[in-house]
C-alpha cells in the first residue's frame, strides 16, 4: 500500500542480526507491487484510440451507460506491473512443486515449440476438413497411442479435462444401461477416490454410496461386497488411489461389479504412476479418463489448459460421444453428428483441446515406449525416497511402500500447537509451495507429497532436508510463532482463510481520504 507516495516499509535483517525496514518495501530485487487500481488511473492509458464516429448499436439497449472504471497504465508501467507480479509466483521452472495428486512436473520445451508451429497454432475448428488433415492426423495418432498404452479398444477425445472426462464415462455408462432397458440409480465411490468422482456422479443424477477404506488405505472389500446390488450402475475407483497406493484387488473389484451387471469407471488422474507398466484394460476397466495435462506434460497450474480423453471398453464403445475421427476414402473425416448411431451425443462445441493434443503426442513420441515406462518408475522411486527419508521424523499414514506420492499426517505435530496448515505455511518461507493439505480426507491433517519423476536426487535431498529442519523446529518446543504466523518472507502474509472464504472481498474500493 502507498501512503503519500511512499510504500510501507518491509522488515529485513542485516548481517549482524538487526532488523530494519526498506523505504520501498522491496527486499533486494524482490519488489513489492500494489494493485493495479492503486497505481493506475482511470484517466490514463498506454494506447491511443481514434474517436468513434457515428454508428448504429447492435446491443439492443444494454449499452454501457457509465465509465468502466478500469485503471490505466503506460506501456512500461504495465510491463513492470505484470513482471513484478510474475516474480511472486511459485512455478515448476523455479523449483520442486510437491503438490500431491496434481503431478506438477517439468514441461519439456520441445512440446511448446511443436504446439506453436505454423499449421498447429493457427488452425480454426470451422475450417474445411480438407484443410486440416494434419490436425486430424494428430488427433488420430494420439488416440491410437492412448488406446495402446491402456489396452482399450475405443476413445473419446473431446472431453476438456478430468471431471469432464468423468462425466463422459458416466454418460456412456448410462446410455449402455438405457440400451439394456435398465434403470440403475447408484454409483459406488470409495473414500480413497478423487473428490470429483462423487461430485460427477451426483451431477449426472446418481445417488452416491461411499465405500470405506481399510487401515491399509485401500478399498474395504467386505464393505464393497455388501454395497453391490442390482441398483448399482458403476463404481468410480481412482487407481493408484489418493493415498498414493495401488489397489491390489482391482481385478477382483472389476469382476464383482461386472457380475452384478454394473460397469467399472477408473479415474486415471494418477496414470503418471503406472503408464508403460500397467494397462487398465487388462484390469477390467470399462472407462477411464486421462489428464493429458498431468501424465503427458503441460502442468496445469493456474487452471489450464487441460484435456481429458476417455478410453472405453467394447461394452461402452458404441456410446462414445461425437465428434470423432475416422479414416475415409479421401483422407481423414470428422463425424460430428450422432444420427443413426448409439452415441449419446456431443459434449463440447468442437473437437477437444488441440494444443494439448499436440503437446501430449510430442511428449509421447519423444519418450517412446521405454521412456514412458521410465517415467512411472522414476516417479515411484522419488516418492518412496521421500517416504523413506522422512518417516522417522514425520508420521507416515500407512505402512509399506507407496506409488507416486507419499502421504503423511499430523500425528508428529501432536501437542506442539502447530497444525498442518501452519507447517505448510512455513514451507513458503523456505521457498517451497506447500504440499497438498488435508487431502485425502481418510487421514487427519493429511500432507500429500508428489515429487514426480522430474526431480534429481540433489533437488529431492534439498527438499527432504528442508522438511526435516522444519519438523525438528516444530517438535523441539517454544517455536510455535515461527509457524503460526508464517509466512514471514512472502509478498503477502497470513490471512484469515475462513473469513476470506465466507466473506470474500471481490471489488477494490478506493480508501476514503483523511
Amino acid at each position: 500500500m502507498m501512503e503519500q507516495g511512499r510504500p510501507t516499509g518491509v522488515s529485513g535483517r542485516s548481517s549482524n542480526g538487526e532488523t530494519f525496514q526498506t523505504f520501498t518495501g522491496n527486499r533486494g530485487l524482490d519488489q513489492t507491487e500494489a494493485l493495479i487500481y492503486e497505481i493506475g488511473d482511470i484517466t490514463k492509458t498506454g494506447v491511443d484510440f481514434p474517436k468513434v464516429g457515428e454508428f448504429k448499436s447492435r446491443l439492443g439497449g444494454i449499452e454501457r451507460r457509465g465509465e468502466i472504471g478500469l485503471a490505466g497504465l503506460s506501456e512500461p508501467e504495465t510491463m513492470r506491473h505484470y513482471t513484478r507480479l510474475s516474480r511472486m509466483n511459485c512455478a515448476i521452472d523455479l523449483g520442486l512443486y510437491p503438490l500431491g495428486s496434481c503431478t506438477m512436473k517439468h514441461n519439456p520445451r520441445l512440446n511448446e515449440k511443436i504446439a506453436r508451429l505454423s499449421g498447429m497454432i493457427d488452425v480454426h475448428p470451422l475450417q474445411p476438413i480438407s484443410t486440416v488433415q494434419g490436425s486430424l492426423d494428430v488427433i488420430d495418432t494420439l488416440a491410437h497411442w492412448l488406446k495402446t498404452v491402456t489396452g482399450m479398444p475405443a476413445i473419446a477425445m473431446s472431453p476438456k479435462a478430468g471431471a469432464h472426462g468423468e462425466l463422459c464415462g458416466l454418460m456412456a455408462i448410462r446410455s449402455a444401461l438405457d440400451a439394456r432397458g435398465e434403470v440403475r440409480g447408484t454409483i459406488l465411490a470409495p473414500e480413497s477416490a478423487h473428490g470429483t468422482n462423487p461430485a460427477t456422479a451426483a451431477f449426472c443424477g446418481y445417488k452416491v454410496k461411499s465405500i470405506p477404506a481399510t487401515d491399509e488405505g485401500r478399498v474395504d472389500m467386505a464393505a464393497l461386497e455388501a454395497a453391490i446390488d442390482s441398483d448399482v450402475a458403476a463404481i468410480m475407483l481412482t487407481n493408484p488411489n489418493t493415498c498414493g497406493l495401488f489397489e491390489r484387488d482391482v481385478k477382483t473389484i472389476a469382476d464383482m461389479i461386472h457380475a452384478a451387471g454394473g460397469y467399472f469407471y477408473c479415474d486415471g488422474a494418477n496414470f503418471n504412476a503406472i503408464v508403460g507398466k500397467v494397462r487398465p484394460g487388462d484390469l477390467g476397466v470399462d472407462a477411464m479418463h486421462f489428464n493429458l495435462h498431468k501424465t503427458f506434460s503441460t502442468p496445469h497450474g493456474g487452471g489450464g489448459p487441460g484435456a481429458g480423453p476417455v478410453v472405453l471398453s467394447d461394452a461402452l464403445a458404441p456410446y462414445a460421444p461425437v465428434p470423432y475421427v475416422i479414416h475415409g476414402e479421401e483422407g481423414f473425416e470428422l463425424i460430428e453428428h450422432a444420427g443413426g448411431t448409439e452415441s449419446f451425443g456431443r459434449m463440447t462445441a468442437f473437437h477437444g483441446q488441440m494444443g494439448m493434443f499436440t503437446r501430449a503426442l510430442a511428449y509421447m513420441m519423444s519418450h517412446g515406449a521405454d521412456g514412458l515406462a521410465r517415467i512411472s518408475e522414476d516417479a515411484v522411486l522419488n516418492a518412496n525416497y521421500v517416504l523413506a527419508s522422512l518417516k522417522d521424523v514425520m508420521s507416515a499414514s500407512y505402512e509399506g511402500p507407496c506409488m507416486h506420492e507419499a502421504l503423511f499426517d499430523d500425528r508428529f505435530l501432536k501437542d506442539t500447537g502447530i497444525t498442518t496448515l501452519d507447517f505448510a505455511k512455513a514451507m513458503i518461507d523456505e521457498g517451497y509451495h506447500p504440499m497438498t493439505m488435508y487431502f485425502p480426507l481418510v487421514v487427519h491433517g493429511a500432507m500429500l507429497i508428489e515429487p514426480t519423476e522430474s526431480e534429481s536426487k540433489q533437488e529431492v535431498d534439498r527438499f527432504i532436508g528442508t522438511l526435516r529442519h522444519l519438523t525438528k523446529l516444530a517438535t523441539s518446543g517454544g517455536n510455535e510463532k515461527h509457524f503460526t504466523n508464517a509466512p514471514f518472507l512472502a509478498p503477502t502474509k497470513r490471512m484469515d482463510e475462513t473469513l476470506a472464504a465466507r466473506k470474500p472481498i471481490l471489488r477494490w474500493v478506493k480508501p476514503e481520504e483523511g
